[in-house]
């Protein structure tokens, strides 16, 4: 077996939660923009004879977006939970390891990777919670604009690393690694 049970449900559901903080991002900056959606709710409203103040159209599209918020926040609770688990994982998983100086190039760039995949993976969680924290942590503003900033360029690597990831398993699959997609749902590799 290539990969353990508990890895596997740590891949699948990390791909889960990953995916659906990506999705409410993409949400926020495309359908959910609030500067879109105030500048819409003007034009509607007035268009049937309402007309309302910027302000108050900016609270309307950001009171939309607000459930997605929520999301946001559980699936970054759910990430916590995941890189502790994949922590642990890395001490008590007894699957065999390949060992890194024995790896080829490619493997030793896949490897890598991975380790900056966890390593985005935890200052996500760590900054976010941060940011979220920010009052009870006594953060400076100018250090929550900071960790922002840096929590929005680290999520650019998640928007390159997730179809690199999948194209990259794909085409494994079908050359050197055939049944790799197999195993990582069912665990049993080809005889």
């Amino acid at each position: 077996m290539k990969y353990t049970a508990a890895f596997r449900v740590w891949h699948w559901l990390n791909a889960i939660v990953v995916l659906g903080l990506v999705g409410t991002v993409l949400l926020r900056k495309g359908f959910l923009s609030y500067r879109t959606n105030s500048e819409i709710i003007m034009t509607k409203l007035s268009e049937i004879g309402v007309d309302i103040f910027k302000d108050d159209a900016v609270a309307i599209a950001k009171a939309i977006r607000a459930p997605m918020w929520e999301w946001h926040l559980i699936l970054g609770y759910a990430l916590a939970f995941l890189v502790v688990y994949r922590i642990a994982l890395m001490f008590f998983d007894k699957s065999k390891r390949e060992d890194f100086a024995s790896l080829d190039l490619h493997k030793k760039g896949v490897k890598a990777s991975y380790y900056i995949l966890y390593a985005a993976l935890i200052f996500m969680t760590l900054s976010g919670f941060a940011m979220y924290l920010k009052e009870e942590l006594a953060l400076a503003e100018e250090t929550v604009k900071s960790l922002k900033e840096l929590h929005e360029l680290v999520y650019n690597y998640f928007l390159i690393f997730i179809p690199l990831h999948i194209a990259g398993v794909v085409v494994a699959d079908i050359r050197e690694e055939n049944g790799l997609i197999s195993t990582m749902i069912n665990g049993k590799t080809k005889e």
